[in-house]
């Protein structure tokens, strides 16, 4: 499956508790269990501002489905079509 980078505006994302981190992360695994195989998350990155998804997903309109199904913002939805690190390089 394609993965995929969401950035989810959410103004204050960086001073969000372990305990809103922790609802937050449980109703997106709620979401996706409901939507099994077709999406899965991977990990997130917490900024000041913005929480950067990274997914698996059968396509952008599974993305959206969560988003929608979940309450989260899907700002920009970026498919990934390589990953590169520093053994690239090489």
């Amino acid at each position: 499956m394609p993965k995929y980078v969401i950035e989810r505006e959410l103004p204050g994302a960086g001073q969000l508790s372990a305990d809103e981190l922790h609802a937050i992360s449980g109703k997106s695994n709620a979401v996706l269990a409901g939507m099994a195989p077709r999406a899965q998350w991977l990990h997130s990155y917490v900024t000041t501002d913005k929480i950067y998804c990274v997914y698996v997903a059968e396509d952008e309109a599974a993305v959206l489905e969560h988003a929608e199904n979940g309450g989260f913002p899907a700002n920009v939805i970026s498919r990934v079509s390589t990953v590169i690190d520093p053994v690239t390089a090489e």
